[in-house]
């Protein structure tokens, strides 16, 4: 049941609302002063707050401000001594809505719904984030992690650019996504392309975008990679599979924050944070011409290599119960114990696919096994022959 704080002096128009909000099924509490409400507020969870704005002892657009500070609940303002300017004042503030007395309760319950409806959109979205952040959650306490992890807390907030490197399945995503959230773009979007699975002759429209036109099956304008990164975060996954063609276009884009889409001749300028990845030794390409020298000296401010799981063992325990109570969660059973014999077999493995593998032998062990994983469950699951020291 969605909850409603009235703040009024007038004790005949609280007595009007409340008596409206309940018949609609609203739980409702009532406050005849500014201090009363920000008190009632800081005690209760409210998801619509109905404030008017001439009140002794606080006024009602200093009610609105403070009450911003510590609550997402929507606040709509209501006055009979209003005027346009203040009812400007009053959203520039944080306001949902501003609504004039005499009440007209037919809009005054249209604002409410839709103030609700926002409440829930807010909430929804915050709990989408948790799960997205569970999700990407760096996971380890070894040595090398923990060293990680105070490296992404130092250059998370800059807007230096990051390289990182590490095997297929060490988890390079995750250290991008985790930068992402810290930095001061986390309200922008984080595009990830993927440059290995993306043909050479497609990836400059990919990144750039193109103009109608520009070739054959270029039917409408499309924007690229960094248009769509712009405010926010753009992940290079497998930078080494890069053509140079391309690799000449997004260095010029990092150089002079600007593009130009495919068969285009405009500048279109770009506000991005590049982090790079790859499984590859660039030095090594550089010296082969596969690479741009001065490209990776662009991407390269900040370098950090993410250890394979054989040199992290000690993580591995860690990371089979969070993959564990993470995929029983998604399949909607309770998580499987996993014995202490289990973990000790599953920490001999020479993991050569890293996190992603143990990711996919544990799914495989919640599908197979009952109520707990045993030592032997590994063995016949989870070992191919060869696969341990």
């Amino acid at each position: 049941m969605s909850r409603i704080l009235i703040i009024d002096d007038e004790k005949s128009i609280r007595n009007v609302l409340r008596e409206i909000l309940e018949y609609e099924k609203y739980e409702v509490d009532e406050a005849e002063n500014g201090l009363m409400a920000l008190d009632m507020a800081r005690q209760a969870s409210y998801d619509i707050v109905l404030c008017d704005i001439k009140m002794p002892r606080m006024d009602g657009l200093e009610v609105l401000e403070q009450i911003r500070e510590f609550t997402d609940a929507q606040v709509i303002m209501i006055s009979g001594h209003g005027t346009i300017e203040t009812a400007v004042e009053a959203i520039r503030k944080g306001a949902y809505d501003y609504i004039a007395k005499p009440l007209d309760m037919n809009r005054t319950m249209i604002t409410i719904r839709n103030a609700l409806d926002k409440s829930r959109l807010i909430t929804e979205t915050r709990v989408l984030k948790k799960k997205v952040s569970r999700m990407y959650e760096m996971i380890g306490e070894s040595d090398a992690m923990k060293q990680i992890h105070e490296l992404v807390e130092r250059v998370a907030p800059t807007d230096a650019r990051v390289l990182i490197t590490g095997e297929n399945g060490t988890g390079k995503e995750l250290v991008a996504r985790r930068i992402h959230e810290l930095s001061n773009r986390s309200t922008g979007p984080f595009i990830e392309v993927n440059c290995a699975a993306i043909p050479s002759e497609l990836i400059e429209s990919n990144l750039f975008g193109h103009e109608k036109g520009s070739f054959t099956s270029a039917i409408k304008q499309k924007k690229g990679d960094f248009e769509l990164a712009d405010g926010g975060t753009l992940f290079l996954d497998e930078i080494g599979d890069m053509s140079l063609a391309a690799q000449a276009k997004v260095l010029r884009a990092l150089q002079e924050n600007k593009i130009v889409r495919v068969g285009g001749e405009k500048d279109i300028p770009v506000n991005v944070r590049v982090i790079a990845a790859t499984n590859k030794d660039l030095k090594e390409e550089i010296g082969r011409k596969n690479f741009r020298e001065d490209l990776y000296h662009r991407i390269s401010v900040i370098l950090i290599h993410v250890p394979p799981l054989r040199e992290r063992s000690s993580d591995i325990p860690l990371l089979a119960g969070h993959f564990m109570q993470e995929i029983c969660l998604a399949q909607g059973k309770a998580p499987l114990e996993i014995t202490r014999e289990a973990l000790e077999v599953l920490s001999r493995i020479r993991w050569t696919g890293n996190v992603r593998e143990l990711h996919n032998v544990v799914e495989r062990l919640a599908i197979l096994c009952d109520h707990r994983v045993e030592g032997e469950d590994v063995i016949r699951y989870a070992r191919p022959p060869g696969n341990q020291d």
